[in-house]
């Protein structure tokens, strides 16, 4: 019997013709709540966009649903957590715009190099000033790429075309498929400081959040531009405006904002400034991209297969669900901290399952590492499906190890992730379905990572230390959830870790930095939904 498959907002014709082969496909659109909830129950399968919700109460009511489908990337319109309850995979189509969105930012960066859009509107109004718009070329300029995802690398093979010298910035690629791009891997300062063009490609999240201000305008070219077509925030507006206007830099482009439809018409306003509404994505081609990707995503769950988009988890057989579904966040967690921890490029990774957790097939469990691993630097959609695939495709190095004897817990969970400057460490047990991180380094601990920030603190052990710490601390009305601290000998070196409420800001990591006997401090932002 053929599936029967619902599609509640249009999708590309050519999607349609694939399922209507191989399916019983209904399109109705303009459906309501009420509407959906009568008659999803005869459904195996629902594809959307953005304007169908599709609520718990929808979910509840697909007593026969298996999949839900998004033709595009964003599922915020979907009840994930009651389809993961149900069983119900939810898969997206997060490559199909890659090349629109690629393309759109290359032509912000040509527009704004030759100053198309101003020469343009002259032209309307009748005049002829040749002279008024003269441009820049960018071939052997450098651009800097920021993030090294499918855009970025989209973006860096049409400057190699063009003849750029690029700059790249990704922890997480490795050198080889740098090279093989021609790409220069460097730091952000270096990509600030030495770029005619800059261009990111990275997602929006609390650590990408105004990512370039003020200072790092100022460490620019007055004549640099800079191109954002992938996140709105990862510029801050009111530094952008204020480098713009002051000729700081000499222009930017920009086709996302912080809030959408922007309010922010002084910004639009400056004659230095391209801007277009959200356009990445608007073309026919990813139209059709999109679609496509979504139906087969949709028809690979239906065959019983692995959907590599799918955006949550798999079920597990019992024995193994109960031992190892308790550490996918604790997995995800170890991946979130000791990427913010490392310094340098991404040489290898080891996960090491220790105890009960090297019984069972540790798939799933090395994805959860990756997806706190990649999340903060991967411009694709990063879930337990797609993290092996993306580290795959960057090039990275991935060891296990299984141990089945625990000296301590019945399961530790434990990371080492080596960079061109060093090793990094770090384990984990789950206790009552609470994480716990027993061990940094070479320092053993005990404390739940419960609170959005933390403060790796090394130092050495010596009387008043904690104290100015904390003096510090309450100086910037940081507020301290709690603070834990490993050593292995007194007056020896130490690990300080202080949980706290709100965002440590630059000045406060530099102040902390200044005390005496401290020796480095890190900030780490977690995701703790």
């Amino acid at each position: 019997m053929k599936p029967k498959i619902l599609i509640s907002d249009r999708i590309n014709d050519k999607g349609i013709e694939i399922l209507n082969k191989v399916s019983d496909t209904d399109i109705i659109t303009g459906l309501n709540e009420e509407d959906l909830i009568k008659k999803i129950p005869a459904y195996d399968a629902l594809i959307v966009r953005s304007e169908t919700k599709v609520t718990k109460a929808i979910i509840d009511a697909g007593s026969n649903l298996k999949v839900i489908g998004r033709a595009g990337v964003g599922v915020d319109n979907i009840d994930i957590q009651s389809a993961t309850s149900k069983g119900i995979a939810v898969v997206n189509s997060p490559t199909g715009n890659t090349i629109a969105a690629a393309e759109h930012a290359f032509a912000l960066m040509l527009s704004l190099s030759r100053r198309i859009p101003e020469a343009n509107q002259t032209m309307k109004e009748g005049k002829w000033n040749r002279s008024s718009f003269m441009g820049a070329q960018i071939q052997d300029k450098t651009l800097g790429v920021i993030g090294l995802g499918k855009v970025g690398v989209e973006v860096v093979k049409r400057a190699n075309a063009f003849g750029m010298k690029i700059l790249g910035y990704d922890p997480y690629i490795s050198n080889e498929l740098a090279n093989s791009l021609s790409v220069n891997l460097v730091e952000l300062e270096e990509i600030y400081k030495n770029s005619d063009f800059i261009t990111l490609h990275i997602p929006l999240l609390e650590s990408t959040k105004g990512l370039i201000g003020l200072n790092e305008l100022k460490k620019m070219k007055p004549t640099t531009q800079i191109i954002n077509a992938a996140r709105g925030g990862l510029i801050d507006e009111d530094a952008l405006y204020e480098a713009l206007a002051n000729n700081i830099i000499s222009g930017a482009a920009v086709d996302v904002f912080v809030d959408e439809p922007t309010q922010n018409q002084k910004l639009v306003d400056l004659p230095n400034l391209v801007s277009t509404p959200h356009l990445g994505a608007s073309t026919s081609e990813a139209q059709v991209e999109v679609a496509l990707e979504v139906v087969q995503e949709v028809l690979d769950v239906l065959d019983g297969k692995f959907a590599k988009s799918t955006v949550n988890l798999p079920f597990l057989p019992d024995e193994a669900q109960k031992v190892l579904t308790p550490y996918f966040k604790t997995a995800e967690i170890l991946g979130e901290i000791i990427t913010q921890l490392s310094e340098g490029q991404f040489k290898s990774l080891k996960i090491i399952y220790n105890g009960d957790l090297s019984q069972y097939d540790t798939n799933t469990l090395k994805s959860s590492v990756l997806v706190g691993l990649l999340n903060a630097s991967s411009d694709e959609k990063v879930n337990i499906i797609s993290a092996p695939f993306i580290a795959q495709n960057r090039g990275l190095h991935i060891i296990e190890e299984k141990n089945p004897s625990s000296d301590l817990f019945s399961s530790v969970l434990s990371l080492e992730l080596t960079t061109e400057t060093g090793q990094f460490s770090i384990s984990g047990v789950n206790i009552e379905n609470e994480t716990h991180i027993v061990k940094v380094n070479d320092k053993s601990l005990d404390f739940t990572p419960y609170t959005p920030y933390l403060l790796f603190i090394e130092n050495l052990d010596r009387p008043g230390t904690i104290g100015k710490v904390g003096t510090v601390a309450g100086e910037y009305d940081i507020n301290i959830a709690f603070m834990t601290v490993g050593r292995n000998a007194p007056r020896d070196t130490a690990i300080m870790i202080v949980g706290i409420d709100d965002a440590p800001n630059t000045e406060v990591i530099e102040s902390m930095r200044k005390i005496k006997n401290i020796v480095s401090v890190k900030g780490v932002s977690l995701n703790i939904s």
